[in-house]
C-alpha cells in the first residue's frame, strides 16, 4: 500500500533514492522495482534486517531491472551518513510526526538532496488524526508515538522554510481512517473486537483485490477523510534569499 503517488512524483531508472525512516520498506521496494538505486534507512535494526531480506528476495526473483541497486541500513535521520547532494530523490513517509526536531530532519534531507532533486513527505492528516487522539490517549502517548498533528499549511510552510519548493499535494487512504477510529474506540491493542476484525478483513480484501468500487470510493473520499497528507517539493538549483527570490548566478 503506497502513500506516495508515483504518477505525481516521477522516478527514473538510475535515480538515487533515499527512503528515510523506511519502516517495513514499502516505498523502497517500489523504487527498486522501478530501477532506482535505493537506500532504505531506519533506526529500527529489526525492520532494517527484514527489509534487507526482502531486497535479496526481490533480486533473486528478478523483480528489479538490471542496474537497480538496493541497500538497507540503520541510521539517524538527524545525522545522515551521506555527503551533501547524494540523492536525486528523498521519501519520508509517516515519520516526521514522531520526531521532536522536525526542522532538523528537513535540513538533513535538503542537505543530501541534489539541486533539482525531488522530495515526498507524508504525515497523518489533521482531521482524522485529531479524531484518533480524542478517542484514545494510548494511540499517541506511547514511546516513539506521534508527538504532533500537522495542519497542511503548517507542513507546507516548514517545507518552504527549509528551502524547498512545494509543487503538489493530495490526501490518501480514506478507507483507513475509519479503521483507526475503530481501533482507538475499542482499544489500540484490541484486535479481537468484532468491528475492528471485520473492517480489517475489508481492508485486506481491498488491498489484495483492488476492486473498482472501493478504488472509486476511496478516490472520492480522500479529500474528505484521507488518512494521510502528502506534499511534493523540489530543491532549487540556486539558493533562496530573504525575499523569497532566487539568487543570481555569478557571470
Amino acid at each position: 500500500m503506497l502513500t506516495v503517488d508515483f504518477s505525481r512524483f516521477p522516478l527514473a531508472p538510475g535515480d538515487r533514492v533515499l527512503d528515510l525512516g523506511c519502516g517495513a520498506g514499502r516505498h523502497a521496494f517500489e523504487c527498486y522495482r522501478r530501477g532506482a538505486q535505493v537506500v532504505a534507512l531506519d533506526q529500527n535494526g529489526e525492520e532494517i534486517r527484514e527489509v534487507a531480506k526482502w531486497f535479496a528476495a526481490m533480486k533473486e526473483a528478478g523483480e528489479a531491472p538490471e542496474g537497480a541497486t538496493a541497500t538497507a541500513m540503520e541510521g539517524d535521520a538527524l545525522a545522515l551518513p551521506f555527503p551533501d547532494e547524494s540523492f536525486d530523490v528523498v521519501i519520508i513517509s509517516e515519520v516526521m510526526e514522531h520526531i521532536p526536531d522536525d526542522k532538523g530532519v528537513l535540513a538533513e534531507m535538503v542537505r543530501v538532496l541534489r539541486p533539482g532533486g525531488r522530495i515526498a513527505i507524508t504525515v497523518p492528516r489533521y482531521g482524522p488524526e485529531k479524531v484518533c487522539w480524542a478517542l484514545s490517549d494510548a494511540y499517541h502517548e506511547v514511546e516513539g508515538g506521534h508527538i504532533r498533528i500537522y495542519k497542511a499549511d503548517e507542513l507546507t510552510a516548514k517545507v518552504r522554510e527549509a528551502g524547498l519548493r512545494p509543487y503538489g499535494s493530495h490526501h490518501a487512504h480514506a478507507l483507513h481512517s475509519p479503521y483507526w477510529w475503530l481501533k482507538c474506540a475499542f482499544g489500540v491493542d484490541n484486535d479481537k473486537a468484532l468491528p475492528v476484525r471485520a473492517y480489517h478483513k475489508l481492508l485486506v480484501w481491498d488491498i489484495m483485490k483492488k476492486p473498482l468500487a472501493t478504488r472509486v470510493a476511496e478516490q472520492a473520499l480522500n479529500p474528505v477523510i484521507g488518512k494521510s497528507f502528502v506534499v511534493y517539493a523540489t530543491k532549487p538549483h540556486l539558493p533562496c534569499i530573504a525575499d523569497g527570490t532566487e539568487g543570481v548566478a555569478a557571470k
